[in-house]
């Protein structure tokens, strides 16, 4: 079972006052850019993995799918989501992404946000994700860049012009790594960037886009504190289809 550390108390409240979480897709300085690898989503059926608060299965509704159903590890997550959501057409169920099995070819569309890198056995995934699909059905998701994973705080240090640096730390070293977010010990699983695009190679998915996603200078300016990603990439954002 992966590591539901969004039920923790501490977590989910730190997590609950991030931008992204208190104005919803706006506060996402990513979502322009995932927008460009959506497909049209008139009459889709969608699964949305790691649906969190429910923001994106909301907008999926108001581009005209036919049908959301997201899934969260975090009973908090879909307790939020349900309070947050009155259309029929949108169910939240509470699923390990680990152990999830969704029925074959039941989706035109599964999506993700900021999840995959809490799951162990990608590779299982994927192949479940790409059965789950219809022929041609798009996969787009995003997940922490593998270079950030392996650059992330606290191991940063400042160079000679007082600027932080990000040093890569065992890149080539596939496997778990904790840090302390909100809540101490967060466990995600760090994979290089060939071994995600190999994986989903290997399930026979064909790559649309990949994109290693950087905040905008207008970004910046209204976020100064978006500058420092800059300095690696943030966010590895996929856009492939089922052959």
């Amino acid at each position: 079972m992966a590591q539901n550390i969004y039920d923790n108390p501490d977590f989910f409240a730190g997590y609950s006052q991030l931008p992204r979480q208190v104005d919803g897709l706006d506060g996402a300085p990513e979502w322009s850019a995932i927008q460009a690898l959506l497909p049209g989503l008139s009459g889709k059926r969608v699964a949305d993995l790691g649906c969190g608060f429910g923001w994106a299965s909301r907008w999926f509704r108001s581009q005209r799918a036919a049908s959301v159903l997201g899934f969260d590890l975090s009973q908090n997550m879909i307790e939020r989501a349900r309070a947050d959501t009155e259309d029929p057409a949108i169910e939240y169920r509470i699923a390990d992404l680990e152990t999830l099995e969704l029925p074959e070819a039941a989706f035109d569309l599964v999506y993700s946000a900021l999840t995959f890198h809490y799951v162990q056995d990608f590779g299982r995934l994927i192949r479940m994700i790409h059965r789950a699909l219809t022929p041609g059905g798009d996969l787009v998701f995003t997940i922490e860049h593998p270079i950030f994973m392996a650059a992330a705080h606290p191991h940063w240090t400042l160079d000679e012009d007082g600027r932080k640096t990000w040093p890569v730390n065992g890149y080539s070293i596939e496997g778990e790594r904790r840090t302390d977010w909100f809540a101490k010990g967060v466990l995600k699983h760090h994979r290089t960037l060939a071994t995600t695009l190999n994986a989903l190679i290997g399930a026979d998915f064909a790559l649309r886009r990949i994109e290693e996603f950087a905040p905008t200078p207008d970004q910046i300016a209204a976020m100064p504190g978006l500058a420092e990603e800059m300095e690696r990439p943030m966010m590895l954002m996929v856009s492939a289809f089922r052959r």
